[in-house]
């Protein structure tokens, strides 16, 4: 394994590293809790951009890209016009190497939609849903609506007209989280934002919901495949169309983690806008499934901590009182370390383009920078969906992570073989 590619050596890693795009680049995995490892561990998912200087109008399309982790093969094993910058087309592999699944736009109705692909044999066969996540079982796609999603952040969901984007003001009972069977490819409501607001235990505390729009984002199953984490994210309507404007806005944009079970029962609002407001981001499941991590402000004006909260909203507390939270976290079974990376803009940042990959011991309240990284773009800075972020990404045997980094002025690759690290 990784035979065929070569080794990254820059700024001395700490681990074995390999760069598993080395001949074309433009490419990226998907994010930091869906490992673009297929299960049996010998092939590589990643999404090719067309173009890396700008960002992609409607119709645009990109390569679904297998790399042969034993030869080096590189193919292209479909395009695709459902992507955007920062999850390319929402990528996932299902319980098996012959379960791939993606994302794509019908052009003539703008209907975003999900393959199920088998990238050994060809055959493939459309989802009435779209995917945001696949459950490890292989049973089903969780997503929330692709059409809205960038009206909170641009770079995440697809690329279709502004015509083609609803609006949803207030707390709508026709939007929400969509759950696809992966056998039949049928699609079924699973929650609507409506009662993610009113119906979780314990419940979320806002004035006035009709006042602002309302959508989701994010969709994560645990490892376990039997509960999800979903996000919502909200902020005053205005008169103006906001779908772009994100970052001129981003105080005013209200999150909240909600759980819940497949079939719709059990939802509780995990973590809600009263901790986002100081402010947040990216959670993820621990392995055990019960419990989730996160980056957050704990105290009013006080430090990004690494936190950790029940699914049923108890027991939220600092995994650290000292070690800062940054980047993506993700905690090792046995709850020990943590490894996340960092924003070029976070303190952890070496302030020359190139981030560390964060080995956190908990126990002893030490870290170690175990790879160095270059993930700055000469394009990012004045358009911000074009950031190329290293979203570490465990595979499913828990010893390889995956990652991206800007290297040879394109976006590339890596996997890192963690075992001399782990316990």
């Amino acid at each position: 394994m990784f035979d065929c590619f070569p080794r990254y050596t820059d700024h001395d890693p700490k681990v074995p590293v390999w760069c598993v795009t080395p001949d074309t680049g433009r490419a990226i995995h998907r994010f930091f809790d869906t490992s673009p490892m297929s299960p049996s561990g010998r092939y590589l998912a990643v999404f090719r951009f067309p173009f890396e200087d700008h960002l992609p109008k409607p119709g645009d399309m990109g390569d679904v890209c297998i790399i042969d982790l034993q030869t080096g093969e590189d193919r292209v094993v479909a395009q695709t016009c459902g992507w955007e910058t920062q999850l390319g087309a929402n990528i996932n592999w299902g319980a098996t190497d012959h379960e791939l699944y993606f994302n794509d736009v019908d052009i003539h109705t703008w209907e975003p939609f999900a393959w199920k692909l088998d990238p050994v044999t060809g055959s493939k066969q459309r989802m009435q849903g779209t995917v945001y996540h696949a459950s490890p079982d292989g049973k089903y796609l969780i997503s929330a609506n692709m059409r809205t999603m960038r009206r909170t952040q641009p770079g995440y969901g697809v690329c279709i007209p502004v015509d083609q984007m609803r609006h949803n003001i207030g707390p709508s009972k026709d939007d929400g989280f969509y759950l696809t069977d992966t056998s039949t490819g049928a699609c079924r409501l699973l929650a609507s934002i409506h009662d993610l607001f009113f119906c979780a235990n314990p419940g979320m505390s806002i004035d006035d919901a009709n006042a602002y729009e309302i959508y989701g984002f994010h969709s994560k199953f645990n490892q376990q495949s039997d509960r999800l984490m979903l996000s919502l994210r909200w902020y005053p309507k205005r008169a103006a169309d906001q779908w772009n404007a994100f970052d001129g806005f981003h105080h005013t944009v209200n999150y909240a983690w909600l759980t819940l079970k497949p079939d719709g029962s059990g939802m509780h609002c995990a973590v809600g806008p009263e901790y986002w407001k100081r402010p947040g981001h990216h959670a993820t499941w621990f392995t055990d499934g019960e419990h989730i991590s996160m980056n957050l402000v704990m105290e009013d004006d006080g430090p990004l901590s690494l936190v950790r909260a029940r699914y049923d909203g108890t027991d939220i507390r600092k995994m650290h009182d000292v070690i800062p939270g940054s980047g993506h976290p993700t905690v090792v079974p046995g709850e020990r370390y943590v490894l996340s990376d960092t924003y070029i803009y976070e303190p952890m940042a070496f302030g020359d383009g190139s981030v560390p990959l964060r080995w956190i011991d908990l126990q002893q309240g030490v870290e170690e920078c175990l790879v160095r990284i270059h993930t700055e773009s000469e394009y990012q800075q004045e358009i911000s969906p074009l950031r190329i972020d290293p979203h570490p990404a465990w595979d499913r045997s828990g010893r390889f992570v995956t990652f991206n980094g800007y290297v040879g002025q394109t976006r590339r690759v890596f996997i890192a073989d963690m075992q001399s690290v782990l316990p």
